[in-house]
């Protein structure tokens, strides 16, 4: 059977039911509102069509098997043939259907729409995951199917369709990376997880930008939130080894041994902090009533036009404020050589590389899946959380339009300013 996109199929679909006769349809539905039958839910009209078309759909397949329609004599003689049929239980997204298999007397046919012992169909597991990537626990799930659609599935069985995602989650956590990122961003959410005792642990995304301008989520790694050089070396270098051999800029939030890292795998990446997070930062040391005019007094100084402009907006900064609050001068001064890389660019660059606003709102996504649960049970169960709801980003593509259309004059402007290794490698 050939693959077919979800929008090709939906289209087929679609244009199979406009042939369907509607005066046809509007009898059934006259005629099961008139004997008081539900249109849909247990023993629903619905419920009974999903039958009719299953069972028919499983006997055309043991057509094809025997090669002869049923009553019909083969060539040389019947080989095998129709040995009756068999009961089984299914559950969809109409609800529970009792469905009745064919059967062949040699024992040889498999079918492929509802597969031996297979008790649920496709769309079932789909909304499973789909409900998991929300948070929902697997008791919520297990009431939402029974309230919505009349559905019992046990706790156990939506655990063993999750626990299908690991295999996918190890295959994209393993999968060949494109040779050049023009920027990556790499920022954390933090989950609880119980080891003993419920504690915090952060779930690193490390986020590119492709050279097409679209926006490519490299993995996941969690932490123990003592991370330094050796531990971002690890994980660079994996990321290395899949195929990544240039990164043009890489912005962080002040991540401890991340740049000495950077510098080893890729030595030509410039590490640049995240300016809303310093800011963020900033206010930590600072009372509520100074947080304005703390960021005008800032604002100069991570909009200067050079390097040497923001060393002296800074120092004004410091006279002005560096009694009162010495933290905040002691922030910027451990941060000043990773945050004044940018200053170098242009307005695009600029606008796109100063901050980690691309990947918040990713982590917005994750973090309203994960506040649903209040801990996980083991890192594994955390990370395929997260990766549940990273692999329900942006499902009517509209993102990646938007991530397009934004990125587009930031990219002509890297590879000016990165003299053409963005290019050179798409070559």
């Amino acid at each position: 059977m050939t693959d077919v996109s979800v929008t090709e199929a939906e289209g087929r679909a679609e244009e199979l039911a406009a042939g369907v006769d509607d005066e046809l349809v509007a009898q059934l539905v006259a005629r099961a509102q008139a004997d008081g039958l539900r249109l849909t839910g247990e023993g629903g009209l619905l419920q009974q069509l999903t039958k009719r078309v299953l069972e028919s759909a499983l006997e055309g397949e043991l057509t094809d098997h025997l090669g002869h329609e049923h009553g019909e004599k083969s060539e040389g003689g019947r080989e095998n043939y129709r040995n009756g049929r068999r009961a089984k239980t299914v559950v969809t997204e109409v609800g529970p259907v009792g469905i009745d298999v064919p059967r062949d007397r040699a024992g040889t046919f498999e079918p492929m729409l509802v597969k031996k012992r297979q008790r649920r169909l496709g769309g079932i597991d789909e909304m499973v995951l789909s409900l998991s990537a929300k948070g929902l626990t697997h008791g919520e799930i297990s009431a939402h199917l029974a309230d919505v659609y009349g559905t019992e599935v046990s706790k156990q069985a939506i655990s063993t369709i999750a626990d299908r995602v690991v295999a996918g989650m190890l295959e994209w956590q393993n999968r060949p990376l494109d040779a050049v990122y023009p920027v990556v961003f790499i920022d954390c959410v933090h989950v609880k997880v119980r080891d003993g005792q419920v504690a915090n642990r952060p779930v690193y995304m490390v986020l590119a930008v492709t050279a097409e301008g679209t926006r490519d989520i490299l993995g996941l790694w969690i932490g123990d939130g003592g991370e330094g050089a050796k531990y971002w070396l690890q994980v660079l270098t994996e990321i290395k080894n899949r195929g990544v051999w240039d990164v043009l800029m890489l912005v962080c939030d002040g991540l401890t041994g991340l740049p000495d890292a950077v510098n080893t795998v890729w030595p030509a990446t410039i590490v640049q902090t995240c300016v809303v997070h310093l800011l963020r930062n900033s206010f930590k040391y600072a009372g509520r009533q100074d947080w304005e005019k703390i960021a005008k007094a800032l604002r100069p100084v991570y909009t200067a036009p050079t390097e040497e402009a923001a060393m002296e907006r800074f120092l004004e900064f410091s006279e002005e404020w560096g009694a009162k609050y010495p933290a905040i001068v002691r922030l910027w001064e451990r941060a000043w050589a990773e945050f004044v890389p940018f200053l170098q660019f242009d307005v695009e660059i600029r606008k796109i590389i100063c901050t980690t606003n691309a990947i918040e709102s990713v982590n917005a996504r994750i973090r309203k899946a994960v506040r649903a649960r209040e801990h996980f049970p083991t890192e594994q169960a955390a990370l395929k959380c997260v990766y549940l709801a990273v692999m329900s980003l942006d499902a009517t593509g509209n993102g990646a339009k938007r991530w397009t259309r934004r990125w587009k004059p930031a990219l002509q402007a890297f590879d000016i300013a990165f003299d053409g290794r963005l290019t050179a490698a798409q070559r």
